[in-house]
């Protein structure tokens, strides 16, 4: 008798230890719990701790449960603000610091989401490196598309960001993949020039050229449209006076931008 009541109580005491240990993972996967927040229609998922990484803020209150919130019809927090935007305040969030991609200048929405999602150390940092850009001289960024209209030079694109470079040099690849080998015969690159060359000469219109072999090539007025859009679209502004007679921007001899 005395046997059984010892070995009771050894398995409440198992038992007592188990749940123990079951109450405390539980309690580890509830701080680590994922949520999905809607952002002005753009999903994120996160783990509980970091939205509430700092106390007292927007993001904090909500998950605790000291500021409603609306969901959506999937049943996430629904946060009517800049979506996009809310990238960068999540990865200060995750890092502790705010780290934005060469070339942002959003800073004054960027300081807007900040103040509301109370976020003080972001709103500083946002703050510091805006300051930090006035007070730094900015180059002038120049851009030159030449067309000699000869086979043996094509196309020459110069510019003193080469970044930008870079930017048309990606591009011009993934208009030639999409268009079976339509790739120039040969080209060159350096830090800020692009020279395309042997280009097969084509009618006015004509974006493709096929060869003898049943293949495509993108033509110089492919490839010079291609540099002038990237251009337009990356804030550079035309200073070539326009020859009417040419008919179009694509048919200049040269086009000089500036930013």
């Amino acid at each position: 008798m005395e046997r059984k009541i010892i070995r009771r109580e050894k398995e409440k005491e198992y038992e007592g230890k188990h749940n123990s240990l079951e109450d405390t993972e539980q309690g580890k996967n509830s701080k680590s719990t994922l949520m999905t927040l809607n952002v002005g229609g753009y999903l994120y998922i996160t783990q509980r701790q970091t939205l509430t990484k700092y106390p007292d803020t927007f993001l904090e209150g909500i998950v605790n449960g000291k500021i409603l919130c609306p969901f959506d019809a999937d049943g996430h927090y629904f946060i009517d603000r800049d979506g996009l935007l809310f990238r960068h305040v999540l990865n200060f969030l995750r890092n502790g610091e705010l780290l934005l991609p060469e070339g942002f200048r959003e800073n004054q929405l960027l300081a807007q989401e900040a103040e509301f999602f109370q976020l003080k150390g972001l709103a500083e940092e946002v703050k510091s490196r805006w300051e930090k850009e006035q007070l730094t001289p900015r180059e002038t960024t120049f851009l030159e598309i030449t067309d000699n209209h000869d086979r043996s030079q094509g196309l020459r694109i110069f510019c003193n960001a080469p970044d930008f470079i870079s930017k048309i040099k990606s591009r011009i690849v993934l208009v030639s993949k999409s268009r079976l080998d339509g790739f120039p015969e040969e080209f060159s690159i350096s830090s800020n020039i692009i020279q395309f060359k042997y280009f097969i000469k084509s009618e006015n219109g004509t974006r493709l050229v096929l060869k003898e072999d049943n293949t495509f090539v993108c033509t110089l007025e492919t490839l010079k449209f291609e540099a002038i859009m990237m251009a337009l679209k990356c804030g550079f502004r035309l200073l070539t006076s326009l020859d009417c007679s040419k008919g179009s921007i694509v048919h200049s001899d040269a086009l000089h931008f500036i930013k």
